[in-house]
């Protein structure tokens, strides 16, 4: 079929019918193509001049996507761009300024254009001056603008409340009443005042226009009346004599967020919302809006034009830059309306105390979103991405040394929006400055060029590629400002390593210092409850028993954290009064003569006993018996003091060590007891960790495993025996203990102190076995009693 292109009136109808043509023969991009270019995968081939890459350029750079070295098809690879960024490239900056509705097409135009002083091209190569000629655009583009208004989000309201309120109410209370019945579940924001005529009073106010059913007010003439019917009533009556108008309305948080800052101003803070909150200052206006209003009102601007700036260092040769930006117009806007013009410092006619003569060269572009076709542009980070590998193309192909770059390879801090900051000087380069607080940071981290870093996993992965790549091009490259500039990176990029790592240590040691704070606390704990022993201290006793309270006292100070002291101070009074109390009671108790006044004839008479012990072992177990029995519970308790100590000191690496050995002495005595030595079995009656090792060691004889028996003088039975015990014993640990077992008796004793190894029972005479033996047996048991009676008391804990 043959077209008539001259029956078309309009040059655009001309335009599209011959598109459509070529795409219904063939000669077009295919859909799927054209889906990928439209979502921002692939580049865009320009219609006149332009092609797709070919098919091997792609493979090739297929395989360099997926060892990590970029995102899009056609870009260089990041070993090239850095080798030619190290030698004086400059980066390619292609920013989108904003996007705005047909309405401003005039206005953008006219800025774009110094007011039609400067000269604009269209995409047609056309060079249109004056003011006359650029009227013509708008009436070009006009069947492409759907010319939408923006939603009206936040609106602005008066109240005048005629009658009297009541004195013995509040007037607040009354006026969210009244704005409730008007507006009904909307957000607002309000402040009472008095009228002038001193009858009634004024509610001024800001509100989402958008309800949660999404029915949204005009905030104009028409919704006032809405409003006011509702305050009338449905007969008409009103309840009270009031009159509701809307005073404005606007789109937008930043709208919102001046109405309702004004608001507080001139009310001196008193506001308050639909919830009885107060909103006192400017801040918590901004977070009302932002954080609560935001989501409710359903905001939408026209995009039917965006503006786009090109940008390149002062000295730039002015027509390669203009015939390199016209390039990339007509190849990443093919089939789309565009004009553009060149800012050249100059010739500006712009005053530079107005904006102008800015010292680097720049172009201004006006993109129509739609084009002939109906296709629209896409504005993904893919694609502007795929910009500016465009834009550095081209600008090499007319000369200029450009590159693309990517902030993460550098680590630069992120741009700043024109929102975030207003200019306060423009001689050279425009000096700005925040408009809060955080825009402050931002504006200064990007001048000061600090170091930033992106957290997600995948910019992670994409700048530790980078900085591997610089490193090879530090090291293969013989150029030395080349070297220089690799180095420079690297060093930059590393820093976020040390951060992260010195922030990994940091957090580490504070949790360190606080597990161990709480582990301190709980030993302070143990010591200090020991009612029952305490009530009959000896002297020496008592000063072992302050010297322990001093210690752990002293271990839990130095790692207490920051906001843990004022608690720790009231803990550590507590505890020494606890201690002064415990003093008195001693030399109340040694006045009275309730207490034996020296250890010695107490510790020979406790000899005395030793023996006759040690005669009825021997003579009930046998002598080989009860001396391989005592033998091997001394090492068990050897361990078991110095893990105490391990623990009162926080040596986590050295109580590992010993318990591993505790481990595995206890399951020769599993094995010794299993092999029927009558006193361990005897001692394992009250001890419960030689009960399980004895369990585990017979389950593993019936199993046919039979652990091999050791002597004294054995280095030990095998470590999974060791571990199959005491995985047992973690079992039996947790199961609930009868209620014999809790209301056993705890034998008196002795406590060791905690500033060291102590010498055991029976050090002291080792020339008589029942003197070293017995009395070590008896102590095992007490501290057996001692110790089931602090785990009872966690559990209830």
């Amino acid at each position: 079929m043959e077209f008539f292109f001259g029956a078309f009136e309009s040059e655009w109808e001309r335009r599209r019918a011959a598109l459509l043509h070529e795409r219904s023969l063939g000669r077009g991009k295919n859909s799927e193509e054209e889906e990928r270019r439209r979502r921002g995968v692939v580049p865009t081939a320009s219609l006149v001049g332009g092609g797709a890459l070919s098919g091997a350029k792609r493979g090739r750079r297929s395989a360099g996507l997926m060892a990590g070295d970029g995102f899009g098809a056609g870009e260089p690879s990041m070993r090239s761009r850095f080798r030619s960024l190290a030698s004086g490239s400059q980066p390619t900056v292609v920013k989108m300024a904003s996007f705005g509705g047909g309405s401003r097409l005039g206005a953008m135009i006219g800025y774009i254009s110094r007011n039609g002083d400067v000269v604009v091209e269209n995409e047609r190569g056309e060079q249109l001056r004056g003011r006359n000629e650029l009227s013509t655009v708008q009436g070009e583009w006009d069947h492409l603008m759907k010319n939408r208004a923006e939603s009206r989000d936040i609106g602005s309201f008066v109240v005048e409340v005629k009658d009297q309120f009541d004195p013995a109410g509040d007037i607040h209370e009354q006026a969210r009443s009244i704005l409730k019945r008007g507006l009904g579940d909307r957000m607002f924001a309000f402040s009472v005042s008095p009228r002038n005529d001193d009858k009634g009073f004024a509610i001024e106010g800001v509100t989402v226009l958008r309800d949660s059913m999404g029915e949204r007010l005009s905030g104009d003439g028409k919704a006032s009346a809405i409003v006011q019917r509702r305050l009338d009533g449905d007969e008409g009556e009103q309840i009270v004599a009031l009159a509701f108008r809307f005073t404005g309305y606007g789109n937008g948080t930043d709208y919102g967020s001046a109405r309702l800052r004004d608001l507080i101003g001139r009310h001196q803070g008193a506001v308050q919302d639909e919830q009885g909150g107060v909103i006192a200052d400017a801040k918590q206006a901004g977070d009302v809006v932002q954080l609560k209003w935001r989501v409710g009102l359903h905001s939408r601007k026209p995009r039917d034009l965006m503006h786009v700036i090109l940008s390149a260092r002062a000295g730039t040769d002015v027509q390669a830059f203009r015939a390199a930006a016209r390039d990339f117009l007509a190849q990443e806007f093919a089939g789309y309306r565009y004009v553009f013009s060149l800012h050249d410092p100059s010739k500006d006619p712009k005053a530079e105390e107005a904006g102008g003569k800015r010292p680097h060269v720049h172009v201004h572009a006006i993109v129509a979103m739609r084009s002939d076709a109906g296709d629209r542009i896409e504005t993904t980070i893919a694609g502007f991405r795929r910009w500016r590998v465009t834009m550095a193309e081209k600008a090499r192909a007319h000369g200029i040394n450009m590159e693309m770059t990517d902030r993460r390879e550098r680590a630069s801090a992120s741009a700043y929006s024109k929102n975030q900051v207003r200019p306060t000087s423009r001689h050279g380069r425009t000096e700005h400055e925040g408009t809060s607080e955080a825009a402050q940071r931002r504006y200064d981290a990007k001048r000061s060029d600090r170091h930033s870093f992106t957290q997600t996993e995948r910019s992670r992965r994409y700048t530790d590629f980078a900085r591997r790549q610089w490193e090879a091009l530090a090291t293969e490259h013989g150029d030395k400002r080349v070297e220089s500039f690799a180095r420079s990176q690297i060093i930059r990029l590393e820093s976020k390593i040390m951060e992260d790592h010195s922030r990994s240590l940091e957090a580490s040691r504070a949790e360190r210092l606080r597990s161990q704070f709480i582990t301190h606390l709980v030993s302070l704990e143990e010591i200090v409850s020991g009612d029952e022993s305490m009530r009959q201290m000896s002297r020496s006793e008592f000063e072992a028993y302050e010297r322990r309270v001093e210690i752990a006292l002293f271990q839990a100070e130095r790692v207490t954290p920051a906001d843990e002291r004022a608690n720790f101070a009231e803990i550590a009074s507590a505890a020494r009064d606890h201690v002064n109390v415990r003093r008195e009671l001693m030399e109340l108790q040694d006045q009275n003569g309730e207490r034996i006044a020296s250890d010695e004839p107490r510790l020979r008479e406790g000899d005395n006993d030793a023996n006759v012990r040690w005669d009825e072992s021997v003579a009930r177990h046998g002598l080989r018996t009860v001396e391989a029995a005592n033998e091997i519970m001394l090492e068990v308790e050897h361990y078991r003091e110095a893990i105490d100590l391990a623990d009162a000191g926080g040596i986590n690496a050295h109580k590992a060590s010993l318990q591993a050995s505790l481990d595995l002495v206890l399951a020769r005595v599993g094995e010794l007891g299993a092999s029927g030595n009558t006193l361990i079995r005897e001692i394992a009656e009250v001890d419960h960790d030689l009960r399980i090792a004895i369990e585990a060691a017979e389950r593993s004889r019936e199993r046919g495993g039979k652990l091999r028996s050791e002597t004294s003088g054995s280095s030990g039975i095998p470590v999974a025996a060791a571990q199959e015990i005491f995985r047992d014993r973690d079992d039996e640990r947790s199961r609930v203990r009868t209620e014999e077992q809790r209301d056993g008796p705890v034998a008196d004793g002795t406590q060791q102190s905690w500033d060291g190894p102590g010498p055991r029972s029976g050090d002291a005479t080792r020339t008589n076995p029942a003197q070293q033996h017995i009395p070590r047996l008896e102590q095992l048991q007490r501290e057996t009693d001692e110790r089931q009676e602090r785990e009872r008391d966690d559990r209830e804990r």
